[in-house]
């Protein structure tokens, strides 16, 4: 495989690694062409049901963008995991946490198939990242068996459209390589294990097909 398909972990790490210091003001210029990514990120927060005291983990939790919504909800008594392969991008996070002075936050620099879920885990979710990991299914299968009764996993992310807008695959991928999407990332369809690992699932599109919710029950 070429570089630019993005197939290893070392070549996304390196992607973000160089986008680190201004990644959380670069994905505000897809708001120009219609995507209210913020509203995604709410949207599939909302979707973990979370509640006071929940103790949650994200996979891939880049530089802590989804923290304070998260915040919002599980309050000083919960806790929050949060992993990521890139030690440039934790870094941005642990000056997000140190500045908003959560105490309820640990930081873990892992990959995703890695890393092993804490005991008692009530919620996990990805946002636009777990497509990134080639491994992506033993995550899922991972938090599978880990997660609590009742607990949620949910899945945002892209995906290569099925309708009249995968001909314009080449120009979509063009749109969301500097992320480190490539065509072979976009084919990934973490979706697939999780309606396999997780007894309850519900699925939906959104923005043209392109990005997809999934939510998966145990």
């Amino acid at each position: 495989m070429s570089r630019s398909n993005f197939t290893t972990p070392e070549e996304v790490n390196e992607v973000y690694r160089r986008r680190a210091r201004f990644y959380d003001w670069s994905v505000n210029t897809y708001y120009l062409i219609g995507f209210r990514w913020w509203a995604y990120r709410r949207r599939a927060i909302a979707a973990l049901q979370l509640g006071r005291g929940t103790t949650v983990v994200e996979i891939g939790c880049g530089t802590g963008l989804n923290f304070g919504l998260v915040q919002q909800r599980i309050g000083p008594t919960g806790r929050l995991f949060g992993v990521d392969l890139c030690a440039d991008m934790l870094e941005r996070a642990r000056q997000r946490v140190a500045a908003k002075g959560w105490d309820n936050v640990e930081l873990i620099r892992a990959r995703a198939p890695d890393f092993d879920f804490p005991a008692r885990v009530e919620a996990a979710f990805s946002t636009f990242a777990l497509s990134l990991e080639p491994r992506f299914e033993e995550v899922i299968a991972k938090a599978a068996a880990t997660l609590v009764p009742g607990a949620r996993f949910v899945l945002l992310d892209l995906r290569m459209p099925d309708n009249w807008l995968r001909h314009l695959a080449p120009a979509l991928i063009w749109l969301v390589r500097p992320f480190a999407v490539s065509i072979e990332v976009a084919k990934r369809q973490p979706w697939k294990s999780l309606r396999q690992h997780f007894p309850q699932y519900s699925y939906q599109k959104g923005y043209l097909g392109i990005v997809y919710l999934a939510i998966g029950q145990s």
